[in-house]
């Protein structure tokens, strides 16, 4: 149980989701779910790896990224 409150030491990202996936490819609103988007204006910060990153670049058009 231990580590999952917050990431390891290491870079964040933080994600707004500024898009509806509403008329969308059912795999982009697979991926919202994936980064743990699922309404308007939610914010989510998660570890900065290279699959988060190719996630964040198949729903570009839906999220903002702030580094962290």
């Amino acid at each position: 149980m231990a580590g999952k409150d917050k990431p390891a030491t290491g870079k964040t990202v933080t994600i707004r989701q500024i898009g509806s996936p509403i008329r969308r490819p059912a795999d982009q609103r697979a991926t919202l779910i994936g980064l743990g988007l699922n309404k308007m204006h939610k914010v989510r910060t998660l570890e900065d790896t290279p699959s988060v990153r190719g996630m964040i670049a198949k729903v570009a058009h839906l999220v903002s990224v702030e580094q962290a």
